[in-house]
């Protein structure tokens, strides 16, 4: 059987004999893969003249919920993808974390779309920056998306996930991808990928796959595209040397395999649950996935006084891990993905021997249920000890891709922190203690050095989600060795594969290219209220100024009884000298509360309710005698998604400027609120 590739709308088989691909566990030929006779540059243009223009088109909010409706549709679809997992030599465990952990990224950056970014094509970063003392020349950071393509190799151990964390934030942001998984597991991912061609969510070009080598790909690359590669650092320092990606500074991401670390901090002893949560972290970063994971824990750090404990309490619970046929009861580490990556750990692990010794693991004797290691690609956990890791420094230096981990000793914290260093950049490191203090001086002198760090104590262990886990919410990649790239991190993630753009120019200009008011921006203004409005009738910059009110003596000594806020300025002038305050001075939130009262509208209207209240300043006091006024301006409209049942509506923010009788302004704040939409 061969195994397709997907490019420029057809499934395609490669000429000519192809890479053989093997079951993980029993050792049957799978298919064979090949990429020969497709045109790569074909593939590439397909992508920019077929998948980009339609992706640009759509809003944030659009390719969101075309996001959620892909992962709702694989979600349905999981059953398929579970048999041929297991021929990687996944277990149910690894199994999930890599098909429905990647739909639940998909769901991820579809809610992170609709609730974090605007329902526009491009995205407004930041707030706006005033360039002239007059206010009439300002500037706004946008983001837009590329008009290239983001072409993802990826590694062999996550054919689902690695595919669908990268594909989440590209289509987000609206940029077509092309996915080139390795050779050994891309049956599964090809298997995903006729799912998602065949329910026809993503517009056409969106992705395309190549199974098999990417050919010229890379030297057709242009200054718009992206390549993101995760894999060993040696065939990414490769990739990074490819002539067009310097000539045509193209933007390439690396995640590399790295020397993460766990630490067990000196304030923990073996009766402490802090140690049994490090012993079953340390154990569960070695067997799952079989320890083909770029976040497994590589070197294990302990105090020279735990070695011991911690020596026996990891050998104790190997020696309970069950390693065979992942449909076999009981079992609970599967293969490496095939016989090749056994034989690269094997001589790894003969490399780090040079500086440790062998503490528990024999790949010459170990037992398996309902397999044969002599056909399938099976490696035993292995546990290595290093006792002068800074003399011997094999551990730092080099990484063996499997069940594979070496524990080493350190005196203090700053000797832990140096040995941490020693691996030159990773992915991830873990934490375990029961001491802040100590916490804190890790992660501080660790930082610099890691993606992530995550501190384990008896508070949060429960509900953990692990040494090992990318998480899409947060930053995947690290410095040096790991890459020097960054993954993921929820919104960072999408901007990844979109320009910022500094524009300058007036208020106004600005305003109605970003779809937003600006300060200084023109205002108009209607005889009919803003509140009697819908949604669909109100504009941006639409302004309302209101009557006046003047603040009493009576007002503020009212709002003291009802708040019970009693803040000596506002209740005691016999305590304001040597303050800012030149008398008693009027709460803050009943400036706020007297402002709405001035703004809105009376009797039942389209505002169906106040969503929140953002940015919020009191920027002068607001004294008994003093008069204020509000001009309330439409900021930024977005439509809602609603229920089939429920009244249309959208979003509106008001950009509130709350002012005295001198025209000064006292507060500035943005409300929200709920504006029932006209029925279609």
């Amino acid at each position: 059987m061969k195994i397709k590739s997907y490019a420029y709308g057809q499934w395609i088989e490669g000429d000519g004999p192809g890479q053989e691909v093997f079951n993980a566990i029993t050792g049957e030929k799978i298919g064979e893969v090949s990429s020969e006779g497709i045109d790569f540059k074909a593939i590439l243009d397909y992508a920019r003249e077929i998948g980009g223009p339609q992706l640009r088109k759509m809003t944030f909010h659009e390719r969101a919920r075309m996001l959620k409706a892909l992962a709702t549709y694989l979600m349905s679809k999981k059953d398929i993808f579970y048999p041929l997992s297991y021929a990687t030599g996944a277990t149910k465990i690894d199994s999930w974390i890599d098909i429905e952990g990647g739909i639940g990224t998909l769901f991820t950056y579809a809610s992170k779309g609709r609730r974090e970014l605007p329902d526009l094509p491009y995205y407004i970063d930041g707030n706006y920056e005033n360039l002239s003392k007059g206010g009439t020349f300002v500037a706004q950071h946008i983001a837009v998306p590329l008009e290239g393509v983001a072409i993802h190799i990826n590694a062999f151990n996550f054919p689902c996930w690695g595919m669908l964390e990268k594909l989440s934030p590209t289509i987000l942001a609206g940029v077509p991808a092309i996915i080139k998984p390795a050779s050994i597991t891309c049956y599964l991912t090809e298997l995903m990928v006729k799912e998602i061609i065949a329910s026809g969510i993503l517009p056409e070009g969106a992705l395309q796959l190549i199974c098999g080598s990417v050919g010229d790909m890379l030297n057709h690359t242009e200054c718009q595209d992206v390549v993101t590669f995760t894999g060993s650092a040696s065939t990414g320092k490769k990739l990074k040397q490819t002539p067009a990606f310097l000539e045509n500074s193209v933007r390439f991401n690396m995640e590399a395999d790295s020397l993460n670390f766990s630490i067990l901090a000196p304030d923990v002893t073996p009766e402490m649950p802090e140690f049994d949560f490090f012993v079953k972290e340390v154990v569960r970063e070695m067997t799952v996935k079989a320890g083909q994971k770029c976040t497994a824990i590589r070197r294990t750090i302990v105090h020279e006084n735990m070695v011991d404990a911690v020596s026996s309490a990891l050998k104790d619970r190997l020696s309970r891990t069950k390693i065979g046929n992942p449909l076999s009861e009981g079992v609970k580490m599967g293969a490496l993905a095939g016989k090749i990556q056994v034989e690269e750990v094997n001589d790894r692990v003969k490399e780090l021997m040079q500086g440790s010794e062998l503490i528990y693991g024999n790949y010459d004797d170990f037992h398996l249920i309902d397999a044969d290691k002599n056909i399938g690609a099976f490696f035993p956990p292995t546990l290595l000890f290093c006792d002068s890791p800074f003399k011997k420094t094999q551990a730092h230096n080099i990484e063996a891709f499997g069940p594979v981990t070496t524990l080493m000793p350190y005196k203090n914290i700053e000797e832990a922190i140096e040995l941490v260093k020693l691996g030159k950049g990773s992915l991830v490191g873990s934490i375990f203690t029961a001491n802040d203090k100590y916490a804190k001086e890790l992660v501080i002198g660790t930082a610099s050095y890691h993606g992530r760090i995550m501190v384990i104590n008896r508070d949060c262990a429960s509900e953990s989600t692990g040494h090992g886990s990318p998480l899409p919410h947060l930053v995947h990649g690290g410095p040096g060795r790991a890459g020097g790239g960054e993954e993921l991190g929820g919104v960072r993630g999408v901007l990844h594969y979109m320009q910022r753009t500094a524009i300058q120019g007036s208020p106004t200009t600005l305003s109605y290219i970003i779809e937003s008011y600006l300060p200084g921006a023109k205002q108009t203004s209607d005889v009919i209220h803003p509140f009697h409005k819908y949604f669909d009738d109100l504009q941006i910059g639409e302004t309302l100024i209101t009557h006046k009110r003047t603040i009493t003596e009576t007002d503020i000594v009212n709002f003291t009884g009802i708040s019970w806020d009693n803040f000596y300025a506002h209740t005691d002038v016999t305590s304001l000298d040597g303050t800012i305050f030149e008398q008693r001075v009027a709460h803050g939130y009943f400036i706020i509360s007297a402002a709405a009262g001035l703004f809105v509208g009376q009797g039942k209207c389209p505002v169906l309710a106040n969503y929140g209240i953002d940015e919020l300043r009191f920027t002068k006091p607001v004294y008994a005698g003093d008069t204020i006024y509000v001009k309330l301006t439409v900021k930024e409209k977005t439509i809602k998604e609603t229920k089939k049942d429920e009244q249309p509506q959208g979003i509106v923010k008001w950009f509130v400027e709350v002012l005295n009788q001198n025209d000064e302004t006292v507060a500035i704040l943005t409300i929200l609120t709920l504006v029932a939409r006209k029925s279609n």
